[in-house]
């Protein structure tokens, strides 16, 4: 028996027959997709990378701009072009800091210290690099670009979006905004989680923060407000 996380629809099947179903499915959080005519689901291969978990699906906007898919560490975004992308979010995890400007001053709750074996002083966590993949759905196969044709993406818990770099000033195009996702170090610091947030550029690889001074919540994940044009 197959279990399907998540759906989406590119599309009202009621207006159009020219839409896509897209599915999260089986325990390994599979993407899949089908299409009328299409006799069974295609599945989206994944050839340099060993995961395949995704855990959320969201809805097109009305303006068709939306992205649709979202992981703490894997991102599948949907232009109104037809374009669709995933997004690698890549160190999300405790690691060794590179140096004490990399390190935030938190305390790890006492029943996470029990499960590292290495010295916790030196552990912290946080993005090293994000990789953007656009994918052939007849094909189903991904191939990496460093180029969002003057798009901007924005990555969060909450919901990720894109827009359009030029229509909103100080927002830089192709670039990566992201908020801290990683849920379970929300729990695992005594001070919260959330200070792995920033802007990525995908040109070169560089990380920049969004403010110089660290946000904490031991409640949630932080929150992108979508603008509304004027």
């Amino acid at each position: 028996m197959t279990f399907y996380r998540k759906a989406v629809l590119s599309a009202s099947p009621s207006r159009t027959s020219d839409y896509v179903l897209m599915v999260i499915d089986g325990g390994m959080c599979f993407l899949s997709f089908w299409r009328p005519g299409d006799l069974r689901w295609n599945r989206v291969s994944w050839e340099e990378t060993n995961y395949n978990l995704l855990c959320d699906l969201k809805s097109y906007h009305s303006s068709g701009s939306i992205p649709i898919w979202r992981q703490a560490r894997t991102i599948i975004h949907v232009e109104s072009l037809g374009s669709l992308f995933v997004v690698s979010r890549n160190g999300v995890r405790f690691r060794n800091a590179i140096d004490d400007s990399d390190m935030v001053s938190l305390t790890l709750n006492p029943i996470e210290i029990q499960d590292i074996e290495e010295d916790v002083s030196n552990i912290t966590y946080g993005t090293t690099n994000i990789r953007v993949y656009q994918v052939d759905l007849p094909d189903g196969k991904v191939t990496e670009t460093r180029d969002l044709r003057g798009i901007a993406f924005f990555l969060g818990a909450n919901a990720s979006l894109s827009v359009q770099a030029s229509q909103y000033p100080g927002i830089k195009p192709n670039h990566i905004y992201f908020t801290d996702d990683f849920f379970e170090t929300y729990t695992a610091y005594i001070e919260g989680g959330g200070s792995d947030m920033g802007v990525f550029n995908l040109a070169d690889g560089s990380i920049q923060p969004h403010y110089n001074v660290v946000s904490l919540s031991r409640v949630c994940p932080p929150t992108w407000v979508t603008p509304i044009l004027y």
